[in-house]
């Protein structure tokens, strides 16, 4: 810990490295394989998709566990980082986060499904979009926690004088746009495709800019050691 106080320039550039990891991961799995192989309104399609495209399924799952796996170390980073601002919003922050990645694994078995149904021949179209279905509202719930994680980070970047306010601001809208999507998927089933990318835009211009920033920018080190608890 002593050398994170002193320079913590190499721990957040790669905390970036596996942040801009994370978000590509998370794009892969959404975009590249099930939002080219789930047809909405269509359970048949989409399971003749999986049926016919396994280990492109499967590389999806296995992209979003990885994901997850990153999301540790950035989590940690991100406290010891921004604890000196204000604990107590860190920590929250943080256990946000980590309920947020836990709700997120223990919802990706809910994707093995199809698999399952298949090498057991049962075929059955309308249960495994059902499954899929699941998945997409627990990934949903799941981002509920990371949205108020997203603007507490916010509020905290927009506080602490060695990451640009700017940054914090984005992210804080970030958190509100998880927030707007995961409320309308509950409320009411969720918004179709291009509203949908209109209301998450914020959130990827957000999280990018800050993950770009912290892996070749890091933090301001002069405004870093001058924020010091004394």
């Amino acid at each position: 810990m002593d050398a994170f106080r002193t320079n913590p320039q190499p721990w957040v550039r790669t905390a970036g490295l596996m942040y801009a990891a994370i978000i590509g991961l998370g794009m892969f799995g959404e975009l590249a394989v099930r939002g080219t192989l789930l047809v909405p309104g269509d359970p048949q399609a989409s399971w003749d998709n999986i049926q016919q495209a396994q280990t492109l399924w499967r590389l999806g799952i296995a992209g979003d566990i990885l994901m997850h796996v990153l999301d540790v170390p950035c989590i940690v980073v991100f406290y010891l980082l921004l604890r000196r601002v204000d604990p107590v919003l860190a920590l929250v922050s943080t256990g946000l986060n980590f309920v947020q990645t836990a709700v997120l694994v223990s919802n990706k078995s809910t994707l093995l499904v199809p698999l399952m149904l298949a090498f057991g021949g049962s075929g059955d179209a309308a249960l495994a979009e059902a499954w899929t279905r699941l998945h997409a509202y627990g990934f949903g719930i799941g981002l509920v926690f990371f949205g108020f994680a997203c603007v507490l980070r916010g509020w905290l970047i927009v506080r602490c004088g060695f990451l640009p306010r700017t940054l914090g601001v984005l992210l804080a809208v970030a958190g509100l746009a998880y927030l707007v999507n995961s409320t309308m998927l509950v409320l009411a089933g969720g918004f179709d495709v291009g509203t949908a990318a209109i209301v998450l835009l914020p959130a990827l211009v957000g999280e990018s800019a800050l993950a770009l920033w912290m892996l070749v920018r890091g933090v301001d080190l002069k405004a870093w050691r001058e924020s010091a608890p004394g």
